[in-house]
């Protein structure tokens, strides 16, 4: 399979708000109407629509020419481990000018060292009275953030403690830097004293490729989690009709807990399923006797088994790359799965010919969590937890495999056009 669509799309995405964009822009040429949540709603059998929060999240539908049996959804997110930087970020070091950051979300900070790095984001300036938020990516070659020689510090290799304040401040420039706000205006294209406010963060340069003996990896920055994004995209927009509402979710801020109005945890997917019931005539008891007959499908990538360090995972439960999309199952509902929900997306790959691996962390190793069990506090349906099988997760730059990427979006094809 070639993965063009997949690298054209992480290539587009150096910010949450770049993939947001990237996924509308899609959306928009297969035919859907974007909506706003401040405007008032009309929708039609057979309609095809999607909806923005922040900038940083959307939910995509499309209504069933007939009379919808339940919600089918999937959901992934934007966001990835990064380096935001501050409101005030420039700090002199003798002669050099570095940019103060802080750490989003739980990453591999070590990966960060040593390798190009830019800025990107967005910013809000003043136009005639309104305000107007812009995407900006300064797209060259910036910043580094520079490693102690080994000479200085002889005991690097035995392990590194890195502080965030000191250790992984990005250099800038040297006595002459004019600080960054005018090197983002200028990629914006607007006025640095009209700018009001951003959002900028740090990215890693270059882009994905495909590597191995058969080029079966794909090595990229943010394949945790637009690879699922991407692939969940696919498969929505190739998907037959099913009778029911297809929705495809793609939140931001899961990497920070997701209890943000635009993560998982908000009520953009309660208040979205709400409207779209009203605006087909139906009231709140027809409302929850839909989300009775739905199904959820989170997809966050798993861990695969790391060739080096195969003793951190349960042997018996472990997924491999390029092995099938990995269902993931936890005792203290960190994932949401359980027998029947597993059971039901099993089907769906069985009927699509795709293979299921699953995952559980060591048992004296807890894992992180992901969107499904949040995203059910406020919508209460029946849902499974995937991802696809990943070495690196959190690092600056991942690993995964080239065939699980086929896997994924042929299951999720399966899925959106399937009755359940």
């Amino acid at each position: 399979m070639d993965p063009k669509r997949l690298f054209d799309f992480l290539a587009a995405s150096p910010s949450c708000y770049h993939a947001v964009q990237a996924l509308s822009d899609r959306l928009t040429q297969e035919g859907y109407t974007q909506l706003h949540e401040a405007d008032a709603w009309t929708l039609t059998a057979g309609g095809k629509y999607f909806v923005t929060r922040n900038g940083s999240s959307l939910l995509a539908f499309r209504v069933p020419a007939g009379a919808p049996a339940g919600f089918l959804m999937a959901a992934a997110h934007t966001d990835s481990p990064t380096f935001k930087i501050k409101h005030n970020p420039e700090k002199k070091a003798g002669p050099y000018v570095q940019l103060s950051t802080e750490k989003y979300g739980g990453m591999l900070m070590g990966t960060w060292f040593d390798r190009p790095l830019s800025v990107a984001g967005r910013v809000v300036t003043a136009k005639d009275g309104k305000l107007e938020t812009k995407l900006v990516d300064v797209d060259r070659d910036l910043l580094v953030i520079p490693s102690v020689a080994i000479h200085m510090n002889r005991t690097a290799n035995d392990g590194m403690k890195y502080l965030a304040n000191i250790d992984t401040l990005p250099l800038l420039g040297g006595k002459d830097s004019g600080g960054i706000l005018p090197i983002v205006a200028k990629a914006a294209d607007v006025a640095e004293n009209d700018i009001l406010g951003c959002d900028l963060f740090l990215y890693c340069r270059g882009e994905g490729t495909l590597l191995g003996e058969n080029e079966e990896y794909i090595l990229s920055p943010k394949l945790d989690d637009l690879e699922c994004a991407c692939g969940c995209l696919e498969g929505f927009l190739a998907a037959k009709e099913s009778g029911n509402i297809a929705v495809c979710c793609i939140f931001d801020n899961e990497e920070v807990g997701s209890s943000t109005k635009q993560g998982a945890g908000s009520t953009f997917l309660r208040d979205t399923l709400r409207r779209i019931a009203l605006c087909l005539g139906k009231d709140e008891q027809k409302l929850q006797m839909m989300l009775a007959r739905s199904f959820l499908v989170s997809a966050d990538n798993a861990h695969a088994q790391h060739p080096n360090h195969g003793e951190y995972a349960d042997p018996d439960n472990c997924p491999y790359m390029n092995e099938g999309v990995v269902i993931k199952f936890n005792a203290n509902q960190r994932y949401a799965t359980d027998g029947r929900s597993c059971a039901v997306f099993r089907a769906v790959c069985e009927n699509a010919g795709v293979p299921t691996q699953v995952m559980s962390n060591r048992s004296d190793l807890p894992g992180g969590s992901t969107l499904g069990s949040i995203s059910d506090t406020l919508v209460p349906v029946s849902t499974v937890d995937i991802g696809l099988p990943q070495l690196a997760m959190h690092s600056s730059w991942e690993t995964a495999g080239v065939q699980d990427y086929e896997f994924l979006i042929r299951a999720m094809t399966e899925y959106f056009g399937s009755a359940l």
